[in-house]
């Protein structure tokens, strides 16, 4: 009897408990949205979000809010502060995410973001729904958006932590769509088994209701006025079956255009079969082989270095990885703080690279022991140089560094930088040359860290500076491509402008042939152009058509061996006869950013890519072909 009494009691406190679970899941509330906030260190971007903050703050229906993505317009930590004083005015919490102009033109290498606002990504459980949010970058490399596998690990976990019941509203900043994330299809995959009822972003700045394979989308407008006068903010409310989307314009009733149902299944188990990357092109070019493939499941952002056999990789991680340039054997690894972002160089037995933990590493190429450190005062973001035993090399904190790479010990430094410094330097003669974002080329004198002179071209805008592209020079001038679309020809001695030209739409790539007669760009659309060093007026060589579509990606061609080599945001590696143009080969080896690659004879490639993978490419045709002319 008492056993009876005492099943019948727990019995009841379950219901009960049940009862208040279900009550908890289902009692409805109100959220605010606000997005693409844009804000600078002046303008009237901070006055929108200022008024944002006060309307919410006014009302009293508001219990959290959700802040997704582009911030700021610049990505700096001065921005970055603004704008979060302004949020911390909030009478409830919020939460933030990052979006592209964080994390592509940041000085910080993207390291600020956190710091600001205590991380990159964000969960959050409220009254039955659990939120997710978190990065879509891309991280310092113009390309399409990417999800990072580190993320999609996380967001895998934390959902098979939660189970296949709980409600879950995701949090981004990119649509999930092609064009916008280059891995979008690799995330719906992976969330596909729960129960997601939708995912919230921006980036568009106006409202959509869009389908990421089936499961709903919603993007919200801008917080910005535009041509308004005022702007406004999002404002979601769950009810027990309904996800209701208004709009809320400064001043104005708030305006429903959307509705979601949370009794309705959108999407099946499984999504559309044909919403993978093409890989077909690899059948037309089938003696293209990957020798060797590794697949770290940690993001790249910088090119891998060959030396004396042997490959180092540093990655989002702040890992610096040996490999056997054979085989992709991983021979060691050295941990630094934060992640790597700009290209290493070793020379004389070192290897030297920078960090985002503020720190220029030297290391033993043979075992990676640290030999020593430079510190800086932010972010070290520079790929490097090295000559005659000495490292060059230029970090967030608007300081480029010239270093004895035996000692670590500094020759000189440089501090009249106005931006940061992500690009490769070029030596030249006596000079040292390299772009930073604050619209500016500089030359310095190599052994003394003097100014020579500084380029500008007329550019009005941070993000038309020259300092993704890493210049060449030939015949008495330095060339350069930035993102106001031109390929500009500099005088080396007096930094004056030669010629510029707007005629291919190049961006951000810049080759010099071996025989230092032409330089090769990558047009935005489709097309390799070729132009002659030689002159005071540009002169087209060739333009050959490679069929890559739309693209905007950093990563310069190479020539090795009388064959031009160059890679694009959507995984593609190809290969061109250097005096003709002529397409040799073409081979896609994922779907996101591919660095700028390192042919190691004309067969043979190093690539790295976004998405984490590490890999050598072979052509066997020329070997096939040898081998029936000899028979």
């Amino acid at each position: 009897m008492k056993n009876r009494i005492k099943f019948l009691y727990i019995l009841c406190v379950f219901a009960v408990q049940t009862t208040v679970l279900w009550a908890q899941a289902t009692a409805p509330f109100r959220f605010a949205l606000v997005t693409d906030l844009h804000v600078t260190k002046s303008g009237n971007a901070a006055e929108d979000l200022q008024r944002a903050v006060n309307q919410i703050n006014a009302g009293d229906d508001i219990e959290f809010v959700l802040v997704t993505g582009d911030v700021t317009e610049e990505g700096d930590r001065e921005s970055l502060q603004k704008a979060k004083k302004i949020l911390d005015q909030l009478k409830v919490k919020y939460y933030a995410i990052p979006g592209n102009h964080e994390t592509k033109w940041s000085e910080s290498g993207v390291t600020a973001f956190g710091d600001i606002f205590g991380g990159e990504r964000f969960r959050m459980k409220y009254k039955g729904f659990l939120f997710l949010g978190f990065n879509t970058g891309p991280l310092m490399r113009m390309a399409d958006g990417h999800v990072a596998p580190q993320d999609i690990s996380w967001l895998k976990e934390e959902l098979k932590k939660a189970g296949k019941t709980q409600p879950v509203i995701l949090v981004t900043h990119y649509p999930l769509k092609p064009g916008d994330v280059d891995n979008w299809y690799d995330l719906t995959d992976a969330v596909r088994p729960y129960n997601i009822r939708t995912f919230l972003g921006g980036h568009y700045h106006n409202n959509q209701f869009l389908s990421y394979d089936g499961i709903p989308g919603i993007l919200n407008r801008s917080t910005l006025r535009d041509k308004n006068p005022a702007g406004g903010y999002s404002v979601y409310e769950i009810t027990p079956d309904s996800i209701l989307v208004y709009e809320q314009n400064i001043g104005e009733a708030r305006r429903q255009w959307a509705a979601l149902s949370l009794k309705t299944k959108y999407y099946g188990e499984k999504g559309a079969s044909d919403k993978y990357p093409d890989f077909s092109v690899n059948k037309e070019y089938p003696l293209v082989k990957e020798t060797w493939l590794v697949r770290t499941g940690v993001g790249i952002y910088s090119s891998p270095v060959v030396y004396n056999g042997k490959v180092y990789v540093g990655d989002d991680q702040g890992t610096l990885t040996c490999y056997t340039s054979d085989k992709g054997k991983k021979q060691w690894t050295f941990q630094s703080g934060k992640r790597i972002v700009g290209t290493p160089a070793a020379a004389d037995g070192v290897i030297i690279f920078g960090s985002a933990d503020k720190n220029i590493y030297g290391l033993k190429t043979s075992n990676g022991k640290l030999l020593w450190t430079v510190q800086a005062s932010e972010p070290v973001l520079g790929a490097v140089t090295i000559e005659n035993g000495v490292a060059y090399i230029g970090a967030g904190d608007h300081t480029f560094r010239a270093i004895d790479i035996r000692t670590g010990k500094l020759r000189w430094a440089y501090t009249d930088v106005k931006g940061y410094i992500e690009t490769r330097p070029l030596i030249e003669g006596n000079k040292v040359i390299f772009g930073a974002w604050d619209n500016t080329l500089y030359a310095l004198d190599k052994t003394t860290g003097k100014e020579l002179w500084k380029w500008t071209g007329d550019l009005t805008r941070m993000h038309f500076s020259p300092a993704a592209v890493w210049p060449v020079a030939a015949n008495g001038k330095v060339f350069i491509t930035d993102p106001q679309r031109a390929m500009t020809a500099i005088d080396l001695e007096t930094g004056k402008t030669v010629w510029r030209t707007f005629q291919s739409t190049v961006r951000e790539t810049i080759a010099l042939s071996e025989d230092k007669e032409r330089v090769y760009s990558k047009t935005m659309n489709d097309s390799i152009v070729c132009y002659a060093t030689q002159g005071d007026q540009p002169v087209e060589l060739w333009a050959s058509n490679v069929a890559f579509g739309y693209e905007h990606a950093p990563s310069m061609p190479v020539e090795k061996d009388g064959v031009v080599f160059g890679s694009t945001k959507g995984g593609l590696i190809f290969a061109l006869e250097a005096l003709t143009g002529k397409v040799l080969w073409k081979h896609k080896v994922g779907n996101s950013l591919i660095s700028t690659v390192v042919p190691l004879s004309k067969t043979q490639v190093l690539f790295t890519a976004t998405g984490g993978e590490v890999g050598l490419l072979n052509n066997c045709t020329e070997k096939m072909q040898f081998h029936e002319k000899s028979h």
